[in-house]
């Protein structure tokens, strides 16, 4: 086995709203800025940050999920994003040491740090302490001696003053202070109720936003410092994942050991489909309604022998020509319901495919596109439910069984996924339910009807083989 070595930093912090998203994607842009080629990276399942993360470095943004992908699948997940560049930025989720809920480290920062053997940078919000800082980043530095935090980045530092106050506090911590960023105004990145705006919906000020992130990061900041600890990581044992091999993976239980079986010498494919038929057309929602996607599953799709076409149900009219499938991921279609109701020729064409029995896989945001309503405004009608707005958010990770066989599963495979939305539909399940949760609350969930499979549930088809060539092959039927 061949060790790679990819120059990498973990950019984490103590807590939610230290300004992780700031330092990381303005160092990921400052960087690029050099003229280095950079392969961004975000911990956990967020889909947002890392369309932030592409706008920085003009590369895909992927997530590693120790979660929903396995611990076993994180290193080389990184290696085959990070294939051919020059330093990888891997930003974290929440603070340091926090992860699943009851799961200990599982899926935590620290944990993915551990995993690919990367020096810490802890971004610490110094707005309201001076001397304090040092045993706040020697409590972070010291709890778990495996993380390597090699650095800390202060942020929302008031004045010359206080900066010197900070520095001189953590000259005794033997972390070193690799950069101090000045409070400063807020820079325009509105939120909403499930995070940032994401980029595909306001472009041009996204922008102009990951562009101000860097001049703070390139004033605050001393560059040559961070990529001197980035080239101190050790090279990395695993073998790039790729989406060739995994593709064709048969799915039982969803388990490791199926890969294995599926896999001959040296990890090649045994079941390989020579796809005689020629390649059946998967059409994937995007635009700014369908913006929640994980990279890895068009490249699944792909190597499972699908042609990949992007469609965006808010003004295209029609399905891409010859569609044998849909992919319907996350979004915000409540922000979009009155537009995408408008649309009634695709709304109609979706339909007609549903009852055709071609292969349909609705996640969140696609659910409540084949509802009837969504608050109200007539959608795809292909499922015999109806949506609306809620005050609640569900969030969380869950470990979920396939009730029957449907396009992505057979039944009882065995999968985890993470629930986050704020909208509900009624009835929750239909006769054949797509999920039955056995974490953290055991519930039914979801629809199976002919090819549909709608559910609240985001999947990570890269923790779950077989899920690409198993929709491919009910596209070619």
């Amino acid at each position: 086995m061949v060790s790679t070595h990819v120059p990498r930093l973990v950019i984490a912090a103590p807590a939610s709203g230290s300004g992780k998203t700031t330092v990381a994607t303005g160092l990921m842009r400052a960087f690029a800025d050099a003229g280095l080629a950079v392969s961004p990276h975000k911990v956990g399942p967020d889909y947002i940050d890392p369309g932030y993360h592409a706008l920085a470095t003009g590369r895909p943004g992927r997530n590693l999920d120790a979660y929903m992908c396995g611990p076993e699948r994180v290193a080389p997940l990184f290696l085959h994003g990070a294939a051919g560049c020059d330093v990888a930025v891997v930003e974290g989720v929440m603070g340091l040491y926090d992860g699943a809920a009851g799961q200990g480290e599982l899926a935590s920062t620290a944990h993915v740090a551990k995993l690919l053997r990367a020096p810490v940078v802890l971004v610490v919000d110094a707005s309201s302490q001076s001397r304090s800082v040092a045993a706040l980043v020697h409590g972070f530095a010291s709890w778990d001696p495996e993380v390597r935090v090699a650095g800390v980045i202060l942020n929302k530092v008031g004045s010359d003053r206080h900066e010197a106050l900070l520095r001189e506090a953590l000259e005794e911590s033997g972390v070193a202070v690799l950069g101090a960023v000045r409070r400063a105004g807020q820079v325009h990145t509105p939120s909403r109720h499930l995070g940032l705006v994401p980029v595909a919906e306001r472009r041009a000020d996204a922008v102009e936003a990951v562009a101000e992130f860097a001049a703070r990061v390139r004033q605050g900041c001393d560059l040559k410092a961070l990529l001197a600890l980035a080239h101190s990581a050790p090279p990395l044992a695993e073998e790039p994942w790729d989406p060739t091999l995994w593709a064709g993976v048969p799915q039982g239980d969803g388990g490791t050991s199926h890969a294995v079986q599926a896999m001959g010498e040296g990890g090649h494919n045994v079941t390989t489909d020579p796809h005689p038929n020629g390649a059946p057309v998967i059409a994937v929602a995007g635009g700014p309604a369908f913006t929640f996607s994980y990279a890895e599953h068009t490249e699944l799709l792909t190597a499972a022998g699908a042609e990949v076409v992007t469609f965006d149900p808010l003004h295209d009219e029609a399905l891409p020509d010859r569609t044998s499938g849909i992919v319907i991921g996350g979004g915000f279609p409540e922000m979009y319901a009155a537009e995408l109701s408008a649309n009634e020729p695709l709304r109609t064409a979706v339909a007609e495919l549903a009852r055709s029995g071609a292969p349909i896989a609705a996640e969140c945001a696609g659910l409540l596109y084949l509802a009837r309503t969504l608050d109200g405004k007539p959608m795809c009608g292909v499922l015999d439910a109806d949506a609306r707005m809620s005050e609640r958010l569900t969030l969380g990770y869950r470990d979920a069984v396939a009730i029957a066989d449907n396009p992505l599963a057979a039944a009882g495979t065995r999968v985890r996924g993470h629930e986050f939305h704020r909208t509900v539909i009624e009835p929750a399940a239909g006769a054949t339910p797509a999920w039955g949760f056995t974490h953290p609350r055991r519930q039914v969930e979801g629809f199976v009807q002919g090819g549909v499979h709608a559910s609240y549930l985001h999947t990570h088809w890269a923790g779950a083989p077989g899920t690409a060539s198993r929709l491919v092959a009910r596209a070619r039927r």
